[in-house]
């Protein structure tokens, strides 16, 4: 077990995690549902057995761009019903305590160091905690469906996650090493801190490497497909597939890109279908979208876009904006502006 994950473990339920982050704290009902139910979605929240008996709630949040880290704890027998959660993913670490999670048809129960859950936007979620404390991460829908289309090459859509996670193994206790490292950071800056954009970046594109591509969801198949991990590809597609990536801002030459791949250019566009399930335009294109999405993440605010798009090949920009829309379900300019608010 990692020294993040056991100073995780050694601190609750004794003290709680964030306390320099309060929004809630209440013995009240009515008052938890009302004020935790504004940070996350409304929920119906209902104590076990006798109302209100040994109830209490405490919710502190960390915010970042495109994600926040939460302890929340309940005190006593609690049912949550959130319905689906629509705006974000919720990935729930427990520290203590014990809590039974309905996720569409499917059950699990979740312990420390034994199991965790992920809840996708889509899916119906009820949950019971018993005296349980978990930490939290909240995820922006709109951001996890687009990283997903960028990595599987297909168009933004729905993305629905195995809500189980294994804690016992390695995924699952980097997973909660990191959750644990993200907490820490949050406390070392304290509510007035700030991680600078370069962090803050490399934060977001931790979070969702991991569970893009270690997590089961249902555009996995297509992810490894897309990138070529599905089978063990051919030699000449692998020195296709990085020539084309390291040139994507070039016009495409079919002859060179074979000649790279030192077979022809019939065998090349037939492997690319048959490994990739994409033409070789396609791709390309994928990896220009994909190019100009990330760029404009982490844009200034007086970031041209039309420049960025001639950098990365693109040379008719009513048709990138149209290609772009149809991937990422926004235009170029509305992606800058998310990223600057």
């Amino acid at each position: 077990m990692s020294a993040a994950v056991q100073e995780m473990s050694a601190r609750a339920p004794a003290a709680e995690r964030l306390a320099a982050f309060a929004r809630v704290t209440t013995d009240d009902v009515d008052e938890a549902a009302e004020e935790i139910g504004r940070i996350f979605c409304p929920h119906d929240l209902e104590p076990g057995e006798v109302r209100a008996a040994g109830f209490s709630a405490r919710h502190n949040c960390a915010d970042f761009d495109g994600f926040s880290i939460n302890y929340v704890a309940y005190g006593g027998s609690v049912g949550i019903d959130p319905g689906c959660l629509d705006r974000f993913f919720l990935v729930q670490v427990p520290l203590a305590g014990s809590a039974r999670i309905r996720a569409g048809v499917g059950e699990l129960d979740v312990a420390p160091n034994r199991a965790a859950s992920l809840l996708s936007p889509t899916i119906p979620t009820r949950m019971m905690w018993r005296d349980c404390a978990q930490a939290i991460l909240l995820l922006d829908r709109r951001m996890v469906e687009q990283r997903a289309a960028a990595l599987s090459g297909r168009a933004t859509g729905t993305v629905e996650f195995d809500p189980v996670i294994d804690l016992e193994a390695p995924s699952g206790r980097t997973l909660q090493a990191r959750l644990a490292g993200l907490m820490t950071l949050a406390e070392r800056l304290g509510p007035s801190g700030r991680l600078s954009p370069v962090a803050m970046a490399d934060w977001r594109e931790l979070l969702l490497d991991h569970l893009l591509n270690r997590q089961r969801h249902g555009l996995s198949d297509a992810i490894e497909t897309f990138s070529g991990q599905a089978e063990r590809l051919p030699r000449a597609l692998r020195a296709a597939r990085d020539h084309l990536a390291d040139n994507a801002g070039e016009p495409l030459d079919l002859a060179q890109l074979a000649c790279a791949a030192g077979i022809g250019i019939r065998a090349l566009q037939l492997g690319f279908r048959r490994h990739f399930g994409v033409s070789i335009s396609q791709m390309l294109l994928g990896l220009r979208l994909a190019g100009l999405h990330a760029r404009l993440a982490q844009a200034a605010p007086d970031t041209s876009i039309t420049d960025i798009a001639f950098d990365l090949g693109f040379t008719h920009l009513g048709r990138m904006a149209g290609a772009y829309r149809e991937k990422f379900g926004e235009t170029p300019s509305a992606t800058l502006r998310r990223r600057m608010s």
